[in-house]
Protein backbone atom coordinates (compact mmCIF):
# COMPACT_ATOMS: atom_id res chain seq x y z
CA UNK A 1 0.00 0.00 0.00
CA UNK A 2 1.57 3.42 -1.13
CA UNK A 3 0.97 6.07 0.89
CA UNK A 4 0.63 9.33 -0.89
CA UNK A 5 0.15 13.02 -0.34
CA UNK A 6 -1.61 15.21 -3.37
CA UNK A 7 -0.66 18.76 -3.07
CA UNK A 8 -2.84 20.45 -5.14
CA UNK A 9 -5.95 17.94 -4.57
CA UNK A 10 -8.53 20.23 -5.76
CA UNK A 11 -6.95 21.09 -9.39
CA UNK A 12 -7.31 19.14 -12.39
CA UNK A 13 -3.97 16.57 -11.64
CA UNK A 14 -4.95 16.64 -8.09
CA UNK A 15 -8.95 15.01 -8.53
CA UNK A 16 -7.80 13.00 -11.72
CA UNK A 17 -5.21 11.76 -8.88
CA UNK A 18 -7.53 10.93 -6.65
CA UNK A 19 -9.54 9.14 -9.12
CA UNK A 20 -6.59 6.91 -9.81
CA UNK A 21 -6.61 6.53 -6.06
CA UNK A 22 -10.29 5.35 -6.03
CA UNK A 23 -9.95 2.80 -8.90
CA UNK A 24 -6.81 0.93 -7.21
CA UNK A 25 -7.61 1.06 -3.29
CA UNK A 26 -5.65 -2.17 -2.31
CA UNK A 27 -2.37 -0.27 -4.23
CA UNK A 28 -2.87 3.18 -3.04
CA UNK A 29 -4.07 5.63 0.05
CA UNK A 30 -3.95 9.31 0.34
CA UNK A 31 -3.08 10.70 3.83
CA UNK A 32 -2.65 13.57 3.29
CA UNK A 33 -4.38 16.41 0.97
CA UNK A 34 -3.89 19.88 0.71
CA UNK A 35 -5.21 22.71 -1.63
CA UNK A 36 -5.08 25.98 -1.91
CA UNK A 37 -8.66 28.01 -1.43
CA UNK A 38 -11.16 25.89 -2.58
CA UNK A 39 -11.87 24.75 1.33
CA UNK A 40 -15.87 22.95 0.38
CA UNK A 41 -13.95 20.49 -2.06
CA UNK A 42 -11.35 19.96 0.33
CA UNK A 43 -13.40 18.90 2.65
CA UNK A 44 -15.67 16.74 -0.06
CA UNK A 45 -12.39 14.73 -0.72
CA UNK A 46 -10.97 14.18 2.98
CA UNK A 47 -14.49 12.93 3.86
CA UNK A 48 -14.41 10.85 1.05
CA UNK A 49 -10.29 9.66 1.22
CA UNK A 50 -9.81 10.10 5.09
CA UNK A 51 -6.61 11.40 5.29
CA UNK A 52 -4.70 11.64 8.01
CA UNK A 53 -4.44 15.31 7.81
CA UNK A 54 -5.69 17.66 5.22
CA UNK A 55 -3.91 21.44 5.01
CA UNK A 56 -5.38 24.46 3.12
CA UNK A 57 -3.31 27.41 2.18
CA UNK A 58 -5.54 30.22 2.84
CA UNK A 59 -6.00 30.77 6.51
CA UNK A 60 -9.38 32.64 6.13
CA UNK A 61 -10.76 29.14 5.13
CA UNK A 62 -9.13 27.37 8.27
CA UNK A 63 -12.20 27.43 10.53
CA UNK A 64 -14.41 25.60 7.98
CA UNK A 65 -12.04 23.37 7.24
CA UNK A 66 -11.61 21.92 11.07
CA UNK A 67 -14.82 22.25 12.21
CA UNK A 68 -15.76 20.16 9.20
CA UNK A 69 -13.38 17.06 10.08
CA UNK A 70 -12.28 16.84 13.24
CA UNK A 71 -15.43 15.08 14.17
CA UNK A 72 -14.67 12.73 11.82
CA UNK A 73 -11.49 12.06 13.44
CA UNK A 74 -9.47 14.28 10.47
CA UNK A 75 -6.56 16.61 11.35
CA UNK A 76 -6.74 19.98 9.70
CA UNK A 77 -4.07 22.71 8.96
CA UNK A 78 -3.26 26.01 7.04
CA UNK A 79 -0.86 28.11 5.25
CA UNK A 80 2.17 27.33 3.34
CA UNK A 81 4.64 26.08 5.74
CA UNK A 82 2.02 23.84 6.91
CA UNK A 83 1.69 22.05 3.48
CA UNK A 84 5.62 21.69 2.96
CA UNK A 85 5.83 20.31 6.85
CA UNK A 86 3.17 17.96 5.80
CA UNK A 87 5.92 16.15 3.21
CA UNK A 88 7.89 14.90 6.08
CA UNK A 89 5.62 12.99 7.44
CA UNK A 90 6.16 9.06 7.91
CA UNK A 91 3.04 8.04 6.97
CA UNK A 92 4.34 9.96 3.18
CA UNK A 93 5.64 7.38 0.72
CA UNK A 94 5.31 9.52 -2.21
CA UNK A 95 4.31 13.20 -3.32
CA UNK A 96 2.57 14.12 -6.01
CA UNK A 97 3.15 17.81 -6.37
CA UNK A 98 -0.08 18.58 -8.75
CA UNK A 99 0.12 22.10 -7.50
CA UNK A 100 0.56 24.67 -9.95
CA UNK A 101 3.17 27.91 -9.94
CA UNK A 102 5.97 28.89 -7.60
CA UNK A 103 3.81 27.36 -4.65
CA UNK A 104 5.46 23.79 -5.42
CA UNK A 105 8.96 24.42 -4.86
CA UNK A 106 9.25 24.70 -1.00
CA UNK A 107 7.01 21.04 -0.73
CA UNK A 108 8.99 19.19 -3.43
CA UNK A 109 12.20 20.26 -1.83
CA UNK A 110 11.03 19.45 1.35
CA UNK A 111 10.20 15.97 0.01
CA UNK A 112 13.43 15.38 -1.64
CA UNK A 113 15.12 15.98 1.48
CA UNK A 114 12.92 13.94 3.49
CA UNK A 115 13.41 11.32 1.33
CA UNK A 116 9.83 11.17 -0.42
CA UNK A 117 9.44 9.95 -4.30
CA UNK A 118 7.68 12.71 -6.29
CA UNK A 119 5.32 12.36 -9.08
CA UNK A 120 6.34 15.71 -10.25
CA UNK A 121 3.10 17.88 -12.21
CA UNK A 122 4.64 20.94 -10.99
CA UNK A 123 7.04 21.78 -13.70
CA UNK A 124 7.50 25.24 -12.28
CA UNK A 125 10.00 23.61 -9.36
CA UNK A 126 12.16 22.51 -11.85
CA UNK A 127 11.63 26.00 -13.89
CA UNK A 128 12.84 28.01 -11.34
CA UNK A 129 15.72 26.00 -9.83
CA UNK A 130 16.45 23.37 -11.49
CA UNK A 131 19.92 23.18 -10.43
CA UNK A 132 19.25 23.19 -6.70
CA UNK A 133 16.72 20.60 -7.00
CA UNK A 134 18.97 18.37 -9.32
CA UNK A 135 21.44 18.73 -6.77
CA UNK A 136 19.64 17.61 -3.75
CA UNK A 137 18.46 14.57 -5.76
CA UNK A 138 22.33 13.74 -6.07
CA UNK A 139 22.07 13.40 -2.33
CA UNK A 140 18.46 11.94 -1.90
CA UNK A 141 17.08 8.56 -2.05
CA UNK A 142 14.00 10.07 -3.58
CA UNK A 143 13.35 8.91 -7.46
CA UNK A 144 11.21 11.74 -9.39
CA UNK A 145 8.82 10.02 -11.78
CA UNK A 146 7.60 12.86 -14.42
CA UNK A 147 3.34 13.28 -14.63
CA UNK A 148 3.66 16.30 -17.04
CA UNK A 149 2.42 14.32 -20.44
CA UNK A 150 5.26 15.23 -22.17
CA UNK A 151 7.68 14.07 -19.83
CA UNK A 152 6.03 10.62 -19.08
CA UNK A 153 6.21 10.66 -23.17
CA UNK A 154 9.80 10.90 -22.68
CA UNK A 155 10.78 8.97 -20.18
CA UNK A 156 8.49 6.07 -21.75
CA UNK A 157 10.68 6.48 -24.40
CA UNK A 158 14.31 6.17 -22.76
CA UNK A 159 12.80 2.99 -20.59
CA UNK A 160 15.61 0.21 -21.53
CA UNK A 161 17.90 2.58 -23.52
CA UNK A 162 21.64 3.90 -22.96
CA UNK A 163 21.11 7.46 -22.37
CA UNK A 164 24.44 8.06 -24.42
CA UNK A 165 22.57 7.41 -27.59
CA UNK A 166 20.22 9.86 -27.31
CA UNK A 167 20.42 12.48 -29.87
CA UNK A 168 17.59 14.91 -28.89
CA UNK A 169 14.53 15.11 -27.49
CA UNK A 170 11.20 16.54 -29.19
CA UNK A 171 8.74 17.87 -26.91
CA UNK A 172 5.22 18.44 -29.01
CA UNK A 173 3.06 21.23 -28.74
CA UNK A 174 -0.72 21.65 -29.47
CA UNK A 175 -0.42 25.08 -30.68
CA UNK A 176 -3.69 25.89 -28.65
CA UNK A 177 -6.49 28.09 -29.30
CA UNK A 178 -4.75 30.50 -31.33
CA UNK A 179 -2.66 28.46 -33.95
CA UNK A 180 -3.56 30.14 -37.10
CA UNK A 181 -4.24 33.11 -35.94
CA UNK A 182 -1.87 36.06 -37.30
CA UNK A 183 -0.10 38.83 -34.80
CA UNK A 184 -2.52 41.33 -35.55
CA UNK A 185 -5.88 39.21 -34.33
CA UNK A 186 -3.94 37.83 -31.18
CA UNK A 187 -3.80 41.43 -29.77
CA UNK A 188 -7.31 41.34 -29.89
CA UNK A 189 -8.09 37.86 -28.38
CA UNK A 190 -9.37 37.51 -25.06
CA UNK A 191 -8.95 35.27 -21.50
CA UNK A 192 -12.82 33.47 -22.87
CA UNK A 193 -10.79 33.10 -26.36
CA UNK A 194 -7.53 31.72 -24.68
CA UNK A 195 -9.30 29.25 -22.10
CA UNK A 196 -10.94 26.73 -25.21
CA UNK A 197 -7.62 24.73 -25.61
CA UNK A 198 -9.16 22.70 -28.61
CA UNK A 199 -7.24 18.99 -26.78
CA UNK A 200 -6.45 19.41 -23.27
CA UNK A 201 -9.24 19.96 -19.88
CA UNK A 202 -6.69 21.89 -17.84
CA UNK A 203 -6.69 24.73 -15.32
CA UNK A 204 -6.50 28.30 -16.59
CA UNK A 205 -3.35 29.63 -15.58
CA UNK A 206 -1.67 27.13 -17.47
CA UNK A 207 -4.42 26.96 -20.42
CA UNK A 208 -3.39 30.75 -20.39
CA UNK A 209 0.38 29.52 -20.70
CA UNK A 210 -0.44 26.73 -22.85
CA UNK A 211 -2.15 29.51 -25.73
CA UNK A 212 1.12 31.79 -25.17
CA UNK A 213 3.13 28.86 -25.59
CA UNK A 214 5.46 29.65 -22.60
CA UNK A 215 4.55 26.36 -21.20
CA UNK A 216 6.65 24.47 -23.75
CA UNK A 217 9.31 26.80 -23.28
CA UNK A 218 8.96 25.30 -19.66
CA UNK A 219 8.59 21.68 -20.68
CA UNK A 220 11.80 22.46 -22.68
CA UNK A 221 13.57 23.91 -19.18
CA UNK A 222 11.94 20.96 -17.10
CA UNK A 223 13.39 18.24 -19.38
CA UNK A 224 16.82 20.05 -19.75
CA UNK A 225 16.74 19.21 -15.92
CA UNK A 226 15.08 15.77 -15.75
CA UNK A 227 16.54 14.05 -18.50
CA UNK A 228 20.45 15.45 -18.67
CA UNK A 229 19.79 16.88 -22.03
CA UNK A 230 21.99 20.07 -23.32
CA UNK A 231 19.72 22.49 -24.28
CA UNK A 232 20.41 22.43 -28.14
CA UNK A 233 18.73 19.28 -28.08
CA UNK A 234 15.70 19.44 -26.91
CA UNK A 235 13.30 21.07 -29.23
CA UNK A 236 9.51 22.09 -29.60
CA UNK A 237 7.27 20.72 -32.59
CA UNK A 238 3.47 21.41 -32.99
CA UNK A 239 1.03 18.47 -33.24
CA UNK A 240 -2.21 20.18 -33.09
CA UNK A 241 -3.86 16.55 -32.70
CA UNK A 242 -2.10 16.06 -29.43
CA UNK A 243 -1.65 11.92 -29.97
CA UNK A 244 1.80 11.83 -29.93
CA UNK A 245 3.05 13.35 -27.08
CA UNK A 246 6.94 13.34 -27.09
CA UNK A 247 9.65 11.92 -28.76
CA UNK A 248 13.22 10.93 -28.50
CA UNK A 249 15.82 10.28 -31.80
CA UNK A 250 18.55 8.78 -31.29
CA UNK A 251 21.74 8.83 -33.10
CA UNK A 252 21.35 5.96 -35.21
CA UNK A 253 18.79 7.98 -36.37
CA UNK A 254 15.72 6.04 -35.23
CA UNK A 255 13.04 7.88 -33.09
CA UNK A 256 10.59 6.85 -30.44
CA UNK A 257 7.19 8.47 -30.18
CA UNK A 258 4.58 7.90 -27.02
CA UNK A 259 0.78 7.91 -28.36
CA UNK A 260 -1.91 8.19 -26.31
CA UNK A 261 -4.88 9.94 -26.01
CA UNK A 262 -5.12 14.00 -24.94
CA UNK A 263 -5.54 12.44 -21.36
CA UNK A 264 -4.10 13.01 -18.32
CA UNK A 265 -4.39 9.68 -16.14
CA UNK A 266 -2.09 7.61 -18.22
CA UNK A 267 0.71 9.29 -16.95
CA UNK A 268 -0.31 9.84 -13.56
CA UNK A 269 -0.89 6.44 -12.96
CA UNK A 270 2.49 5.17 -14.66
CA UNK A 271 4.04 7.93 -12.17
CA UNK A 272 2.09 6.24 -8.91
CA UNK A 273 2.89 2.81 -10.39
CA UNK A 274 6.62 3.89 -10.29
CA UNK A 275 7.03 3.08 -14.27
CA UNK A 276 4.67 -0.46 -13.78
CA UNK A 277 2.07 -0.09 -16.22
CA UNK A 278 -1.18 -0.83 -14.37
CA UNK A 279 -4.82 -1.79 -16.22
CA UNK A 280 -6.69 1.61 -17.23
CA UNK A 281 -10.24 2.08 -17.24
CA UNK A 282 -10.32 5.14 -19.29
CA UNK A 283 -10.88 4.78 -22.93
CA UNK A 284 -7.71 3.61 -25.35
CA UNK A 285 -6.44 5.29 -28.38
CA UNK A 286 -8.08 4.34 -31.45
CA UNK A 287 -6.41 3.17 -34.91
CA UNK A 288 -9.25 6.05 -35.80
CA UNK A 289 -8.15 8.94 -33.86
CA UNK A 290 -4.31 7.98 -35.74
CA UNK A 291 -5.73 8.42 -38.91
CA UNK A 292 -4.02 12.13 -39.18
CA UNK A 293 -1.21 12.97 -37.63
CA UNK A 294 0.75 16.34 -38.25
CA UNK A 295 3.81 18.25 -37.45
CA UNK A 296 5.25 21.34 -37.84
CA UNK A 297 7.69 23.72 -36.64
CA UNK A 298 6.53 26.75 -34.09
CA UNK A 299 6.31 30.01 -35.00
CA UNK A 300 8.41 31.96 -32.77
CA UNK A 301 7.33 35.29 -34.48
CA UNK A 302 3.86 34.86 -33.45
CA UNK A 303 4.37 33.29 -29.89
CA UNK A 304 8.04 34.50 -28.81
CA UNK A 305 7.44 32.76 -25.12
CA UNK A 306 8.64 29.83 -26.74
CA UNK A 307 12.07 31.52 -26.94
CA UNK A 308 12.58 32.23 -23.60
CA UNK A 309 13.31 28.69 -22.66
CA UNK A 310 16.32 29.04 -24.45
CA UNK A 311 17.49 32.47 -23.42
CA UNK A 312 17.04 31.06 -19.37
CA UNK A 313 18.73 28.35 -20.14
CA UNK A 314 21.76 30.01 -21.75
CA UNK A 315 21.72 33.24 -18.84
CA UNK A 316 21.10 30.64 -15.76
CA UNK A 317 20.96 31.91 -12.26
CA UNK A 318 18.17 33.08 -11.81
CA UNK A 319 17.07 33.79 -14.94
CA UNK A 320 14.38 31.13 -15.09
CA UNK A 321 12.90 32.06 -11.58
CA UNK A 322 12.25 35.60 -12.53
CA UNK A 323 10.51 34.77 -16.37
CA UNK A 324 8.07 32.58 -13.61
CA UNK A 325 7.21 34.98 -11.37
CA UNK A 326 6.88 37.65 -13.86
CA UNK A 327 4.41 35.36 -15.89
CA UNK A 328 1.95 34.16 -13.19
CA UNK A 329 1.71 37.82 -12.49
CA UNK A 330 0.94 38.42 -16.24
CA UNK A 331 -1.09 35.83 -17.04
CA UNK A 332 -2.88 35.99 -14.32
CA UNK A 333 -3.52 40.16 -15.56
CA UNK A 334 -4.68 38.91 -18.55
CA UNK A 335 -6.94 36.65 -17.57
CA UNK A 336 -8.45 39.72 -15.50
CA UNK A 337 -8.72 41.88 -18.69
CA UNK A 338 -5.84 44.16 -17.51
CA UNK A 339 -3.42 43.50 -20.39
CA UNK A 340 -3.52 42.39 -24.05
CA UNK A 341 -2.11 38.62 -24.97
CA UNK A 342 0.84 40.19 -26.52
CA UNK A 343 1.79 41.90 -23.40
CA UNK A 344 2.50 38.93 -21.71
CA UNK A 345 5.72 38.35 -23.09
CA UNK A 346 6.55 41.94 -23.15
CA UNK A 347 5.67 41.91 -19.49
CA UNK A 348 8.59 38.79 -18.80
CA UNK A 349 10.97 40.55 -21.30
CA UNK A 350 10.54 43.91 -19.21
CA UNK A 351 10.86 41.82 -15.68
CA UNK A 352 13.87 40.23 -16.60
CA UNK A 353 15.57 43.25 -17.84
CA UNK A 354 14.99 45.45 -14.61
CA UNK A 355 15.50 42.31 -12.14
CA UNK A 356 18.73 41.61 -10.31
CA UNK A 357 20.68 38.97 -11.14
CA UNK A 358 21.80 36.13 -9.19
CA UNK A 359 24.39 33.86 -10.70
CA UNK A 360 24.95 31.09 -8.40
CA UNK A 361 21.38 31.36 -6.42
CA UNK A 362 20.57 29.24 -3.04
CA UNK A 363 16.97 28.55 -1.96
CA UNK A 364 16.67 31.80 -0.19
CA UNK A 365 18.11 33.76 -3.31
CA UNK A 366 15.36 32.16 -5.14
CA UNK A 367 12.67 33.22 -2.62
CA UNK A 368 13.72 36.53 -2.61
CA UNK A 369 14.02 36.60 -6.69
CA UNK A 370 10.36 35.61 -6.77
CA UNK A 371 9.20 38.49 -4.74
CA UNK A 372 11.21 40.97 -6.55
CA UNK A 373 9.98 40.00 -9.91
CA UNK A 374 6.32 39.92 -9.10
CA UNK A 375 6.70 43.26 -7.65
CA UNK A 376 8.29 44.33 -10.92
CA UNK A 377 5.49 42.70 -13.06
CA UNK A 378 2.71 43.97 -10.65
CA UNK A 379 3.87 47.71 -11.09
CA UNK A 380 4.46 47.12 -14.56
CA UNK A 381 1.20 45.86 -15.43
CA UNK A 382 -0.52 48.61 -12.82
CA UNK A 383 1.03 51.14 -15.19
CA UNK A 384 0.64 49.43 -18.74
CA UNK A 385 -1.42 52.91 -19.93
CA UNK A 386 1.99 54.61 -20.06
CA UNK A 387 3.92 51.44 -21.38
CA UNK A 388 1.61 48.95 -23.53
CA UNK A 389 -1.40 49.56 -25.70
CA UNK A 390 -4.37 47.90 -23.99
Amino acid sequence: MKRIAVVGSTGSIGTQTLDIIATYPDRFTATVLTAGSNVELLVSQSLRFRPALAVIADESAYGRLRDALEPHGIAAACGASAIAAAMERDDVDMVVTATVGYSGLEPTIRAIRANKDIALANKETLVVAGELVTDLLSRSSSKVYPVDSEHSAIYQCLMGEDPATVERLIITASGGPFLRLDAESLAGVTAEQALRHPNWEMGAKITIDSATMLNKAFEIIEARWLFGIAPERITALVHPQSIVHSMVEFRDGAIKAQLGTPDMHLPILLALGEGSRLCSTRPALTPARMAQLTFEEPDTRRFPCLTLAYEALKAGGNTACVINAANEVANAAFRHGEIRFPDIYTIITDTVAKATRIDRPAYADYVASNAEAREIASRLVSENSKIYTL
